[in-house]
Formats: C-alpha cells, sequence, structure tokens
C-alpha cells in the first residue's frame, strides 16, 4: 500500500481515517478535504487539529516535505529552526520514495537546531518494521497524543495510513490522564504509543486499561524497570521500545504479546533493522535510517552505513537489546564511571519520587560527584532515599548532592531536559543526608 490518502480513499472509501474534534472522518472524505487544498504551506506547526493534518496529508499526497514546528516552541525558536532547514526545493531527479516526507526537529538540549530529513523510504521501511511485530487487526485504531512534530506522533499518521487505519486524535495539547483513558475506550482504541511521563500518569490514579487495548509502545525517554513492571501487572499491555529521531522512530521493540520484565529489555531489533555495539555505543543499520540533517554536517555515519546513535547498550544472548543510556550522560567521579540513566532509574523506583535528573558537579576531591534533581510532591526522608539508594546501587554512584524542584523541565518530547534541568537545581543543592 501507498502513502496515499487518495489511494486510500479509492480502495476503502468508507473506513475511517481520523477520528477528530468529535468526528469520525472517512478516507473518502479526507481525500476530498485533501483535494481542496491548492496549495498546503510546507512548514506545520504540530496541532493535531483537523485543520494541519488535512495540511499534513496533502502534502504527503503531493509528494513535498512538510516541515514540523513543535506548538510549545516560542517565535524564536521556531526562527531558529527555519533558518536552520533554510529553503527546501524539490529534486525531480530524486526519485519518488527518496523524496523527503518530512523535517524533524532534534531534540538536544542544547547548540544550535536541526531537522532530521526523513524520507518516505524510511517511514514506509519503518512502518512495514513495526507491523511485522504488531500486525495489523481489522478493527485497530491508534491513538495519537503526541506532537506530530516528534517522530512518534507523526509515525502513527503514517502508519496508520499505509496500513488504512484510524488515528484517533486526543484533541489536547496537555496530557489528562482521565481524558485520555476515556477517550480510548469511548472511541475503542487498540493501540498507544506513550512517553514514560504518560503512562506514569495514566498508573497514578489506578486507571485500567481499555478493553481493546492490545499494545502500548514505550519509548521516546528511559522508562524505569518499575514502571514498566507496575503497568504490566496492572494488566497494561507495555512493550518498551528504542528508537531515535534519525531512525525513523522504533529500532527494537519487545515482541508482541511478552509480558514486560528485566530480562526482555527493549526486545530484539525488528525485522529489517540491523543493530551492533561497537566500544560499548549502539549502531543501527537499514532502509528506515535518514537522509541527512538540516543543515548538512556532522551526520553521524561509519564509512560503511551505519549510524552511530550516542547511546550505550548491550545485546543479550537471546538478541534482545538493553539500553544503558547517552554516552554524553556519563558521569566520571573518582575515576568510576557512572551512567546518569541508571541511577535516574533507580531513584524513579523509589514511590515517593516523580521524576529525576542525574548529573555531574565539579569536586576538588573527586572529579566530579554525582548530583540529582528530583520531582515530588511528598519528598522522602533523606535518610529512606539513601537506604533506597544504597540497597541497590554501588556507594560511587549514589548522589551526594541533591535539590527538589517542583518539576523537572522538559524538552518538547517529553524527554527530561538535563541541561535546563541541571542548571535549576545547582543553586539549591544541598548533601544528601545533611
Amino acid at each position: 500500500m501507498s502513502l496515499s490518502v487518495f489511494a486510500a480513499a479509492a480502495e476503502v472509501p468508507e473506513r475511517t481515517a481520523l477520528v477528530v474534534e468529535g468526528r469520525e472522518i472517512s478516507f473518502a472524505e479526507l481525500a476530498a478535504r485533501v483535494e481542496r487544498i491548492p496549495a498546503p504551506r510546507p512548514v506545520l506547526v504540530g496541532h493535531a487539529d483537523l485543520d494541519t493534518l488535512t495540511r499534513l496529508y496533502a502534502l504527503i499526497e503531493l509528494g513535498r516535505p512538510a516541515v514540523l514546528l513543535h506548538p510549545r516552541w516560542t517565535a524564536r525558536e521556531r526562527e531558529r529552526f527555519l533558518v536552520a532547514c533554510g529553503e527546501l526545493e524539490p529534486d525531480p531527479s530524486v526519485p519518488d520514495d527518496e523524496r523527503p516526507l518530512a523535517v524533524v526537529p532534534t531534540s538536544g538540549s542544547s547548540g544550535e537546531p536541526k531537522g532530521v530529513v526523513l524520507s518516505r523510504r524510511a517511514f514506509a521501511a519503518a512502518a512495514a518494521a513495526s507491523a511485522a511485530n504488531l500486525g495489523w487487526r481489522d478493527d485497530d485504531r491508534w491513538l495519537l497524543n503526541l506532537p506530530i512534530a516528534h517522530v512518534g506522533g507523526l509515525s502513527v499518521i503514517t502508519r496508520c495510513l499505509l496500513a488504512r487505519r484510524p488515528v484517533v486524535v486526543h484533541p489536547s495539547p496537555r496530557f489528562d490522564a482521565a481524558e485520555v483513558a476515556a477517550l480510548a475506550r469511548r472511541r475503542r482504541v487498540t493501540l498507544m504509543s506513550l512517553v514514560p511521563t504518560a503512562l506514569r500518569r495514566l498508573l497514578e490514579p489506578g486507571l485500567a486499561p481499555p478493553a481493546r487495548l492490545r499494545a502500548v509502545l514505550v519509548g521516546g525517554a528511559a522508562a524505569s524497570p518499575a514502571l514498566l513492571a507496575s503497568a504490566a501487572g496492572r494488566g497494561w499491555p507495555v512493550l518498551a521500545t528504542y528508537g531515535l529521531t534519525e531512525a525513523c522512530s522504533q529500532v527494537a521493540t519487545a515482541l508482541y504479546g511478552t509480558r514486560y520484565g528485566a530480562e526482555t529489555g527493549c526486545g530484539p531489533p525488528l525485522p529489517g533493522v540491523e543493530v551492533r555495539i561497537c566500544d560499548g555505543v549502539i549502531e543501527v543499520r537499514g532502509p528506515q535510517l535518514m537522509s541527512g540533517y538540516l543543515p548538512p554536517g556532522g551526520e553521524p555515519f561509519t564509512a560503511d552505513g551505519w549510524l552511530m546513535t550516542g547511546d550505550l547498550g548491550r545485546l543479550d544472548d537471546a538478541g534482545r537489546l538493553h539500553v544503558a543510556g547517552r554516552r554524553d550522560a556519563v558521569i566520571v567521579s573518582g575515576g568510576e564511571n557512572v551512567h546518569a540513566e541508571e541511577v535516574e532509574r533507580v531513584l524513579e523506583e523509589h514511590p515517593a519520587i516523580d521524576a529525576a535528573c542525574v548529573f555531574g558537579v565539579a569536586d576538588d576531591e573527586w572529579g566530579e560527584v554525582v548530583a540529582a534533581a528530583l520531582a515530588a510532591r511528598e519528598p522522602p526522608s533523606d535518610g529512606e532515599l539513601e537506604r533506597h539508594l544504597r540497597e541497590r546501587l554501588a556507594p560511587f554512584k549514589v548522589p551526594r548532592r541533591i535539590a527538589y524542584l517542583p518539576e523537572l523541565a522538559r524538552l518538547p518530547s517529553g524527554k527530561v531536559d538535563r541541561r535546563e534541568a541541571a542548571r535549576q537545581a545547582r543553586p539549591g543543592l544541598r548533601r544528601l543526608g545533611g
């Protein structure tokens, strides 16, 4: 099947394409709406409303790249990204499947903005890889609650277009757990993509999973084993997944139908995706990889076409991928390497800690010591927190400095903004235990 709403309308005209703004819109109606747009603007602010989505489908139909801006960006952030992307002129010599479908912003916390150029080939390959694991059922409906400026959100659109299945749009830019659960039940959602923060919010009020829900992809940021285990224990069909924008979303995902366990990690690489570990760093190869960056330069490819992700990980004997964290999130304290994400996961296993960001601070004796910015509605006592940490971590990994913040700064993707969270926490850091 093709990335064409016109083709979908010819094949399944009466089938629902979108559930949005309280309406069910068929592929035939969506195609008619697309046809009425003579020249859709290539720049889209990632609101998942009917007008924006219609323009996105029109750009896909015309083979023109969509330049996606996050709806929570400031005017200055938008301007910087557009300057970085420059003018995108179609190149008639480029084969159709290599034409850019979208330019998706990176989610880095510092430096100049970059756009990741993802081709139609990349989206088609990524969708096929996902479908090889999850499969498609006649009644499948995928919830869209991520911004379409996030590759996870945009991939929901492209997967469902290729499969001729409905997208159920959550209308609010803010994630309200009760609202999302009610929408999923009312609109018979079977598939979800969630960042860990959203999953945690669904679990907090003790919401039961919607009856028809058969899989929840959890990715976009590191999810603690305790969170995933808690969700699985309450009946949520969670599948840990690892991916990145440069690989058009998913790289590895737990096998469909498996119950989460620490041994499953992020599952094996998806069909058609190659993964190898070089000096502890995850490298990826396959047809779903990006075409490059805008502005060009700094593409992290090896000479033989492997994408160097910058993420640390390992493949176990069963071929399942286990992700340790970012290579650049390593703290060297007294000659010992401390992986920030490992410490964060242990901190977030404490029931009182809502979110954690771990970073290094300079120290005359140790070079660096481990520090943590924490969000908690009712912070635990230092003694309780220390006991929790020392039972699970080597002494050199236990944070020596902590600061509590009302909430941790986040990037548009939902990940914690490490640089900003650390900046906000530094003035209030104090010794753990006094």
